[in-house]
């Protein structure tokens, strides 16, 4: 079948197990076409198709024993000859000899044979993982990465299958393997149709129909692509030849594929080229390091597809304590996701820049604003909750909108502001966990690893600067305990200071006096978002906090902080504080009876700064 040229870098670093991540590999071997072996760019010769047979047998079995009677079968059938066991062992003493240096990866195992094909290329291998990750990029919607994976394994292909192998083992094979082939090929068409490719697939499209007539998907894809080129007439002629073939050939009507393509042309839905989507996001001006991990689970849960009897809408929450790089990391996902969501990407800040919760009736107004709503405001004004909620759920109902929302600070401000349809997902930061997103989709962010630290310290001050003194980085990133704020704020004051040394202001760093006053550059400003934070405790919580600092970084428990500060029930507001992501909770605390509790170190001496009155009694 006619592929699409692929782009052969669009795969990005090769996995761990790509075959082509090896630059030394020097030995090929070939399924998808005729069967064939290559040393360092060079044809190696086999002579017969007995020995190509042998070879794809050993092959196809991944490093599993091959008994000789399944080596007979695929030589002879059902007729081996009576020295069938003499020939096998000849072929395969032949096949050892001329891969000469590579001739112990065949070895004899007990009844059989093993073929060790590690390091080395093998086209089936890379096509069926090349189609596995294309595959889960097209069911999480990353139709343009779909698109180049699929059409890289297609690119594996040189030909039928098997193609000078006895007919025995190319009639039990060859089938699997083309069907293989056929279903890499329609789902790189549907990908490439999601991204707005219907002009380039025409005529690919054509051919294909041509030479597999009773194809209904290929022709379904067919008339799609015709009418999104306004060619309705020849959509028209292309489903009605197809049902003509199908009754003359087989007696059976049009598949629901097929029909619903047919249904959808006639009705005049989905004509135009999909428009270029709204992305209303902040730019990306700070530099994104590190969390790696975090981001892939929220790719995964905002792309993956609706599934089971009742569609839930895909949600996603990130918390962490202020400054971790919640907005940063949503950003970047919603950034990367952008092109999954062909009616756009709104984001919205439902915080005040004093740290004051915004009204959901302004935040709707903002994001109906932002996707061209234009209808009337109901009786009681433009700002009226249930009017707004109403447009933004009609709106969203139909969509497949990437939703948001930085910085909510509780469930009922959220709750008006779900979209209405599982086709739209919605990405939330806060520092509390929130009942309305599942724990499950809950990402927390830790404090970076030191690497991690270092690398974003050196994407803000310059990589050559950091290198130079690596170990004062080092020192410099541990004192802001791996909260990115903090680094990019000791980055910043080095990029205004060429003429100071990392060591410099890791010594200012050093002394827990001046830290905090250190962390200060232009906007961002580490206690003034901590205060921001502390705003909203409640009033007793933020009297007890400056007498817990004499507790120290911990772990501690609610009656050691008791005892220390001397208050009883202190419990109450050290739950608050972790709720507010402003106090760890030990994971091992459950086991010990008693909930243990750790500050870190950043807030510690900012909570340490904090006027002390007097305690609540």
């Amino acid at each position: 079948m006619a592929v699409r040229p692929a782009d052969k870098t669009a795969d990005g670093p090769a996995d761990a197990d790509d075959p082509r991540a090896d630059p030394s590999l020097t030995l090929e071997f070939r399924l998808l076409g005729p069967v064939s072996v290559t040393r360092a760019g060079t044809a190696v010769a086999l002579p017969g198709a007995k020995i190509h047979t042998v070879l794809a047998v050993l092959l196809l079995a991944r490093g599993a024993l091959v008994a000789d009677g399944r080596l007979s079968a695929a030589l002879w059938g059902d007729a081996p000859p009576p020295t069938s066991n003499a020939q096998i062992y000849t072929y395969v003493s032949r096949l050892r000899k001329i891969l000469g240096d590579d001739a112990e990866r065949i070895s004899r195992k007990g009844p059989g044979y093993v073929l060790d094909a590690r390091g080395a290329e093998v086209d089936l291998f890379a096509f069926e993982r090349l189609d596995r990750l294309g595959r889960q990029a097209l069911k999480e919607n990353r139709h343009e990465e779909a698109g180049r994976l699929l059409g890289s394994a297609l690119d594996c292909w040189s030909g039928h299958a098997l193609d000078n192998v006895t007919e025995h083992l190319l009639q039990s094979e060859r089938p699997r393997l083309e069907f293989l082939r056929a279903e890499a090929l329609e789902r790189r068409i549907e990908a490439d149709l999601e991204t707005g490719r219907h002009r380039s697939l025409v005529p690919e499209l054509l051919s294909l129909v041509a030479r597999f007539p009773m194809e209904e998907n290929l022709r379904a894809h067919l008339i799609t692509a015709l009418h999104r080129c306004d060619r309705q007439a020849e959509a028209v002629h292309v489903y009605t030849e197809g049902r003509r073939i199908l009754d003359e050939q087989l007696g059976v009507v049009p598949g629901q594929l097929l029909s619903n393509a047919y249904l959808r042309m006639l009705r005049g839905e989905g004509a135009a080229q999909p428009r270029r989507p709204l992305v209303a996001l902040p730019v990306r001006t700070a530099p994104f390091t590190g969390r790696a991990a975090e981001a892939a689970r929220l790719r995964s849960l905002l792309l993956r597809r609706p599934s089971g009897p009742v569609s839930r809408l895909r949600a996603a929450l990130v918390t962490g304590m202020p400054g971790s790089g919640k907005t940063a990391l949503a950003a970047e996902v919603a950034h990367g996701c952008a092109r999954s969501f062909p009616d756009g990407v709104v984001h919205a800040d439902l915080q005040d820049a004093d740290g004051a919760a915004r009204a959901p009736a302004a935040v709707l107004a903002e994001i109906l604003c932002a996707l061209g709503d234009t209808g009337q405001p109901g009786q009681r004004g433009g700002h009226d909750l249930t009017d707004l909620v109403r447009r933004y759920r009609a709106l969203t109902a139909t969509s497949r909108l990437l939703v948001v929302l930085d910085d909510a600070s509780s469930d009922a401000q959220l709750a008006p502001l779900l979209p209405a349809s599982p086709d739209t997902a919605l990405l939330v930061t806060s520092r509390r966990r929130l009942v309305t997103v599942p724990a499950p989709c809950t990402v927390p962010l830790e404090p970076l690893g030191d690497q991690d630290a270092v690398a974003l310290l050196a994407e803000t001050a310059g990589a050559d600067r950091i290198r130079a003194e690596l170990p004062a980085a080092r020192d410099l990133v541990r004192y802001c305990a791996g909260l990115p704020l903090a680094v990019r704020i000791a980055g910043a004051r080095l990029a205004a200071r060429p003429h100071w040394t990392v060591a410099r202001l890791a010594a200012r760093l050093a002394d827990p006096r001046t830290r905090l006053a250190a962390l200060s550059y232009g906007d961002l400003d580490l206690p003034r978002t901590l205060d921001r934070a502390l705003s909203r405790l409640s009033p007793i919580t933020a009297a007890v906090l400056p007498w817990l600092s004499a507790v120290g970084p911990g772990p501690f428990t609610a009656r050691l902080a008791g005892d220390v500060i001397g208050l009883d029930g202190v419990e109450s507001a050290l739950e608050e504080l972790v709720d507010a992501c402003l106090l760890t909770s030990e994971p091992d605390s459950a086991a010990l009876g008693e909930d243990r509790y750790r500050f870190h170190p950043l807030f510690l001496l900012h909570a340490g700064e904090l006027p002390r009155r007097e305690l609540p009694r």
